[in-house]
């Protein structure tokens, strides 16, 4: 076994890239939108929420960008908050991130996965007398336990995959980006072209009944979005394995988040033009529909629900690898300072954390079983804003305590943009509150176990030491 010295420095600009594509593109872009049209009931609305959705995620990331380029180093946030805050929150992000955020990142898009392979496959009923066994009366674990099995056994594969070497993963990461980047523009072009699009209905602000849209309507729909904008700090758990990480890290996120803006306001336009806003909100009704296949339906029939159920396989299997492969290292940095399991701090011979991949696999592997997708998505988002607007935070104070440290990147529109998004961060955690008060719950309720395991975990330290 090797120590936690010997992780490699092997990753360029032009992989940081795709890293942050690949945590990034997952399930929200096919999936989404029906949620968003069930809230808002306008197109233009959903669009509007697309953007500003995208637009505040950057602000979020150009801010990260100057930490990071200030700070490089393997776990991201896990190591900015050392320095911007103290040892304890640090922990406490570390513990969120493994326990509320990444690893029910991994769950929600093996779980999307899954039920892409159980539409065209048509998985087999396993454990169907146990569905109505529950827990507290909100969790199901053997509710489409067909789907979970499948989500648990690419969950597991794809950590065996990881703990085979970064490089590796990175490799497979691009070639299927590229085609899922080619699918969606496919599929867009399709919706386009069809003679029932219309795109004067896609950019349409009236609702389709008629009502008003809220404040706090645009906020709840925005949570679907920020989970399709969702992964985009991740490549900062990998700073320790970039080369040149103060330069590339920042520029990596910026383009990165950039490309992904763009593809999503072209494809969710294409949907909305090729179909009413009423139909989705139909579509998210039904509840085990997606999005994305249904409106090709429209147009291409059977084929086309057997051409985008593959690309949905692709998509998902591909963020799911890309987050499995960049959150465990933050557990491995907890755990190489003796503040998480000591094993996890094991690097193998393949220099990469497997023991922190294979403690990742069993929790998003009970994640699974605890939820459905959008009670996970909900979950993660309000606890990922907490710590997104920390960091925010942390360039304000950075600028203060370290004036003169360099800075390869300053985030632009100091101090305007990092304030605006700090305000929209606290506003979205309070929204989420009132009207998603069971996923806020369960959010803090994992956030605030760390407490008590940080000093254990201490404890524990100065007892060895």
């Amino acid at each position: 076994m090797q120590n936690h010295s010997q992780l490699n420095r092997s990753l360029g600009l032009g992989f940081a890239i795709v890293l942050v594509l690949g945590n990034v593109i997952g399930s929200g872009i096919f999936k989404k939108v029906a949620p968003m049209a069930a809230e808002l009931h306008s197109s233009g609305w959903i669009l509007v929420c697309w953007l500003l959705g995208g637009i505040i995620t950057m602000f979020g990331a150009v801010s990260n960008a100057e930490i990071a380029s200030m700070l490089a180093d393997t776990g991201g946030e896990y190591a900015y908050y050392k320095k911007i805050y103290n040892r304890f929150f640090s922990f406490l992000y570390g513990w969120a991130n493994f326990a509320a955020i990444k690893t029910a990142a991994i769950a929600s898009v093996a779980y999307v996965f899954a039920e892409s392979l159980h539409s065209l496959l048509n998985l087999p009923e396993v454990f169907a007398s146990l569905e109505s066994v529950n827990l507290f009366g909100i969790f199901y674990p053997f509710q489409g336990f067909n789907v979970k099995l499948a989500a648990m056994a690419l969950i597991i594969f794809l950590t065996w995959f990881n703990s085979r070497g970064l490089k590796m993963g990175a490799n497979l990461s691009t070639i299927i980006l590229i085609l899922v980047i080619g699918g969606v523009l496919v599929i867009t072009f399709g919706a386009s072209t069809t003679p029932d699009a219309d795109y004067s209905r896609a950019f349409s602000f009236a609702t389709s009944d008629g009502s008003t849209v809220t404040i706090s309507a645009v906020f709840t729909a925005m949570l679907a979005a920020f989970w399709a904008y969702e992964g985009w700090n991740s490549i900062g758990f990998l700073g320790g394995e970039i080369k040149n990480a103060h330069r590339n890290l920042p520029f990596s996120l910026i383009i990165g988040l950039s490309v992904v803006i763009v593809l999503y306001l072209v494809a969710n336009s294409a949907y909305l033009a090729a179909m009413p806003v009423d139909q989705m909100e139909t579509v998210n009704a039904a509840g085990n529909q997606v999005a994305a296949i249904e409106v090709v339906k429209t147009f291409w029939g059977t084929a086309g629900v057997t051409f985008i159920s593959v690309l949905i396989l692709l998509s998902t299997f591909g963020c799911t690898h890309a987050t499995i492969m960049s959150n465990a290292r933050t557990s491995y940095a907890m755990a190489s300072e003796g503040l998480f399991f000591k094993k996890m701090a094991v690097v193998n011979k393949e220099h990469v954390p497997g023991n922190a991949l294979w403690y990742q696999c069993v929790w998003a592997c009970l994640l699974v079983l605890s939820g459905t997708f959008d009670q996970l998505t909900d979950m993660l988002i309000f606890a990922a804003f907490i710590f997104y607007g920390a960091t925010t935070l942390g360039v304000f104070i950075l600028r203060k305590r370290m004036p003169d440290v360099a800075r390869p990147y300053k985030v632009w529109g100091y101090p305007l943009v990092p304030a605006l998004f700090i305000i929209f961060c606290a506003t979205l955690i309070v929204n989420t509150v009132f009207t998603r008060p069971r996923e806020a719950g369960i959010g803090l309720v994992l956030i605030m176990i760390g407490v008590p395991l940080y000093y254990w975990f201490g404890k524990k330290k100065k007892a060895s030491s």
